[in-house]
């Protein structure tokens, strides 16, 4: 049984479908709207449960009916949420979506609880570290709560995962505890301090060069629908994406760090292929609206790779 443990974020997300995405000062007359749950740590609990891991969520909420709307949906994942911290007088985390009709969106979030996570929240949090197999980070919470929890997941021989994003530059306190770096190319041009136009030019080896030079023992950069890129001091492997019609790619990243964390916590040894699972976990979820409703479970990612195999349309 793959235990993991996801020390992050929980938002609620407010979803608006649109024809294309506003310019600044348009206003633009969207279609259907939506409330779910999100946050990229809560995404990507709640998508490493319905892949059937056992999962311990770190996190806080705010003490508001999004706050209890956000817990009662943790707990009907089965997940354990003793260690989710309500704070008074303060909001839960938002999101504000808003989802073209090729599937592209743009996400603005206000933080509320989310940054009330402190160190103090993981130290007792302690007893889910150990025996568990992998710890999930991401940056929407203080940076020193997750060097704190990737810190202590070493105490106890956890493996390390970091979702790189938002993207931002990120300190050798934390990066020398991650074991697993999972940026896209955004990501990476930030925290080397590259233009975006350099790290698109880079070829796949220097992409594999850089990324490792962050510090983590391996890297796995996501290309969009160029796949994949599996990278550790041994090589590099590509790893083509699944051709799929996107309807929302908003927590599709959130579904493959999940999926990747799951594959090795049962004890995949190749990275290429924790990718691979990892890679239809987020293709699966692009072909859904919404962040929470769209996370595959298990059984889902399994007919969708099997149909893959045999050249079966999944459409």
């Amino acid at each position: 049984m793959a235990r993991i443990v996801v020390v992050g974020s929980a938002n609620v997300d407010l979803v608006i479908q649109t024809p294309h995405l506003p310019q600044p000062g348009e206003t633009v007359l969207g279609g259907q709207f939506l409330t779910a749950m999100g946050g990229k740590g809560a995404n990507q609990a709640v998508g490493a449960a319905r892949l059937g891991a056992t999962v311990t969520f770190v996190a806080r909420v705010g003490d508001d009916s999004f706050g209890q709307q956000c817990l009662a949906a943790y707990q009907k994942e089965h997940i354990d949420t003793q260690y989710i911290g309500v704070t008074p007088d303060t909001a839960t985390g938002i999101a504000l979506i808003a989802v073209a009709a090729d599937g592209e969106n743009t996400i603005i979030v206000a933080s509320g609880a989310n940054m009330a996570l402190t160190p103090s929240d993981v130290a007792a949090a302690e007893p889910a570290f150990a025996g568990a197999d992998i710890l999930v980070l991401q940056l929407e919470v203080p940076l020193e709560t997750s060097i704190a929890a990737a810190r202590l997941a070493h105490r106890h021989d956890l493996r390390v995962v970091l979702n790189p994003a938002p993207a931002q530059q990120l300190p050798d306190a934390l990066l020398d505890e991650v074991d697993i770096i999972t940026p896209n190319r955004i990501e990476l041009a930030q925290m080397m301090r590259l233009s975006a136009e350099d790290v698109q030019a880079m070829s796949d080896d220097d992409l594999a060069r850089t990324a490792l030079r962050l510090g983590p023992r391996s890297a796995v950069i996501t290309l969009g629908a160029d796949g994949a890129l599996a990278a550790d001091p041994g090589g590099w492997t590509r790893v083509p994406a699944f051709k799929v019609d996107a309807v929302d790619t908003t927590a599709a990243g959130d579904s493959f760090t999940a999926g990747l964390a799951v594959a090795l916590a049962r004890g995949e040894t190749r990275l290429a292929d924790a990718v691979r699972f990892a890679s239809a976990c987020g293709a699966l979820t692009a072909t859904r609206l919404g962040a929470q409703p769209s996370l595959p479970t298990a059984a889902e990612v399994d007919r969708f790779l099997r149909a893959e195999s045999t050249g079966s349309s999944m459409k």
